[in-house]
């Protein structure tokens, strides 16, 4: 039915108002927010089928229906579904997997080898143990494609929300997404709540038979018919497989890998549904469904109640079936496993999970390990093992993007295990040196020290380095030379200024400015040059304290230089113009001194009195003043100004001043 249709009751006989939704608006609006709390929420898992035994399928060639086994030595990783069509499983030995299919294909996986710079398929590679050690990188490198086409096939965020879970599952909180979809089919949805109540319900869905095509439907629980009517929880899950079946539809045309999904309500009950239908399909659990679904499981198999938890719910209830655990009441179940964990348990049991989809897909650790069968006795061998980890671990840092520095490991950690005792070793990566293969063998081999320092480290049953603390890198820093111009650029870029502050370039009245040195200053010139009346004005700059503008410091409002932009010289240079027509009567001169050189001819005439006043004293080591106080000059910079000292010495790191 098309969404522009209006909405329809389920039965045309019954007459009145027409029927609404269980759900509200509010729970609408908390849909379009991924709220994990929404009962509209739609939560997909997906799931390789089989992943490392498809990854040398494709890498090999081979016919779909050929039975393939991934082989790690002398046991088995990995069995496609052609193989186990004969009973085969990763904990069947070699032997008896050739002996129930002949026709099998094993296939080892790459190894590292001391001295090589890349993983390999080796034939021998069965038969050295001793020397090689297992990479897992060609199915990492092809998780990340499988990623990558995933988020290709989605709308950008935010209404993408994908979590990888592990190399070869994803999680996917589609809430956001199916929220927009809805409201394109049903714009009927898109207008605010009645009396602006977000509590009032929402009308009810049209009344038509949902295609879910070829979805494994979980059937309903006993109180529910597929006679009912749907609700919007349902229309929900219909969009979000729908969007479930695109993405599985690029993965299997354009990378030839085939996937199950689940589809429900939160990611427990996705997971348990991508599991249900396997291989290549996927199972919607609607809401109405969720309470039969569960009671085929044992509860065991329950993420996180798989292992000692698990463990200590059978022993404390007696039974591993989850129908017979859900009549057991709240308070017995905090009674035998605590408050938090009862009251978890309780919810997990009943489909409830407010787990969030964390949309952080970046790796946080990588590692190398390798178990020693039998154990290595000297750092020759521990030192060689680490030359290969340090060369697994470097080449997926460059995968990562380690040497254009767009992530790299903050620490670098050796694990040590001799005998039953495992000790750790950390040191920090230098966050200034490039990270490459010889800085991190460095690395390597001072945690191998100070686990030898420690004393019982032979023999060695296990090691392994790993690296962690990933931040993102600094990208795009230029160096300084990156900021500087030079030869004819530097002289368009200063043309060019000029023309743009309203200057000709060929004026030389505004061409570049420096500071002015004292020579420069026709005011300051005419200071320090010889009076008509002393003569002495040259001498003094010598010891005065006086400071010159090569060594302008901001306290001395006689010589401070402007720091604003050019344009403002001008007007400043004409208020000083003003200045100098401004004049006043020095009694002493008996002489008119320009009004802008009256704190320094004051200053004169002051320095003047005290070097009269140490020519009439003898045998004196200070400059002194009537008042027994000595002037000092403070040391600062090579030149200072003048202030009074207390006593009759110099204070610590200054000079007496000096007049000739």
């Amino acid at each position: 039915m098309s969404s522009s249709q209006p909405f329809i009751t389920s039965s045309p006989i019954v007459a009145g108002p027409r029927r609404k939704s269980k759900f509200t608006f509010k729970h609408l609006s908390l849909l379009s927010q991924s709220s994990t709390s929404c009962p509209l929420r739609v939560v997909a898992h997906i799931d390789l089928d089989a992943f490392y035994a498809q990854c040398e399928m494709i890498r090999l060639g081979v016919a779909e229906d050929q039975p393939l086994a991934v082989q790690q030595w002398q046991g088995l990783i990995a069995v496609n579904y052609p193989a186990r069509s004969f009973g085969l499983n990763r904990f069947i030995a070699i032997p008896e997997a050739k002996k129930l299919c002949p026709q099998l294909i094993m296939q080892h996986v790459a190894t590292w080898r001391e001295g090589d710079d890349k993983w390999a398929y080796r034939p021998d590679s069965s038969k050295s143990i001793n020397t090689d050690k297992v990479s897992l990188d060609p199915y990492r490198l092809q998780s990340r494609r499988i990623l990558a086409m995933i988020k290709e096939t989605l709308p950008p965020a935010p209404l993408q929300k994908v979590e990888k879970a592990s190399i070869d599952e994803v999680f996917l909180d589609l809430s956001e997404h199916v929220h927009s979809i809805l409201l394109e089919r049903y714009p009927e949805l898109a207008g605010p709540p009645p009396y602006d109540d977000p509590l009032e319900n929402l009308p009810q869905p049209p009344s038509t038979v949902l295609d879910w095509k070829a979805d494994a439907l979980v059937d309903l629980d006993s109180s529910q018919t597929e006679d009912d009517d749907p609700d919007w929880d349902d229309i929900v899950m219909l969009i979000g497989s729908e969007i479930v079946r695109d993405v599985r539809k690029a993965i299997r045309e354009k990378l030839k890998y085939t996937c199950s999904a689940g589809i429900a309500r939160n990611k427990m009950m996705a997971k348990l549904g991508s599991g249900y239908k396997k291989p290549n399909s996927q199972t919607v659990v609607r809401n109405r469904a969720v309470q039969h679904f569960l009671s085929d499981f044992k509860f065991t198999k329950i993420r996180n109640l798989g292992g000692k938890l698990g463990e200590q719910v059978v022993s404390a209830f007696g039974t591993d079936q989850l129908t017979e655990l859900l009549t057991v009441s709240l308070d017995q179940l905090k009674a035998k496993v605590g408050d938090d964990t009862g009251t978890w348990l309780y919810g997990v049991i009943r489909g409830e999970d407010t787990s969030e989809i964390n949309p952080r897909t970046q790796i946080k650790s990588m590692l190398s390990a390798k178990s020693f069968r039998p154990s290595i006795n000297s750092t020759d061998q521990a030192e060689k093992w680490l030359r290969i980890f340090v060369a697994d671990i470097y080449a997926r840092l460059v995968e990562e993007g380690v040497v254009e520095n767009k992530r790299r490991p903050k620490t670098v950690n050796l694990h040590h295990r001799q005998g039953g005792q495992t000790r750790s070793k950390q040191l920090p990566i230098p966050s200034g040196r490039r990270i490459d293969e010889g800085s991190l063998l460095d690395l390597a081999k001072t945690l191998l020290g100070q686990v030898i320092v420690d004393g019982r480290a032979w023999p060695c049953a296990n090691l392994s380095l790993s690296v962690g603390g990933f931040e993102d890198g600094v990208t795009g820093n230029r160096g300084i030379g990156g900021f500087l111009v030079r030869g004819d650029e530097a002289k368009t870029v200063n043309s060019a200024q000029r023309l743009q502050n309203g200057h000709d370039s060929t004026d030389e009245e505004f061409g570049p400015r420096k500071r002015r040195k004292v020579a420069d200053d026709p005011n300051i010139r005419r200071f320090f040059s010889k009076s008509e009346s002393t003569g002495e004005y040259e001498d003094f700059d010598a010891d005065s304290g006086f400071q010159t503008p090569e060594h302008n410091d901001a306290t001395d409002p006689g010589h401070q230089q402007s720091s604003k932009p050019e344009q403002d010289d001008r007007p400043k240079e004409q208020e000083l113009h003003q200045q100098q027509l401004e004049t006043y009567f020095c009694k002493a001169c008996q002489k008119s001194i320009p009004r802008i050189e009256e704190a320094e001819h004051q200053d004169w005439h002051f320095a003047k009195d005290l070097e009269n006043e140490d020519r009439h004293q003898t045998g004196s080591d200070t400059i002194a003043r009537p008042n027994s106080h000595s002037v000092v000059r403070s040391k600062r910079g090579g030149s200072g100004t003048m202030r009074p000292g207390r006593g009759g010495k110099p204070q610590t790191g200054q000079k007496k001043l000096a007049f000739s």
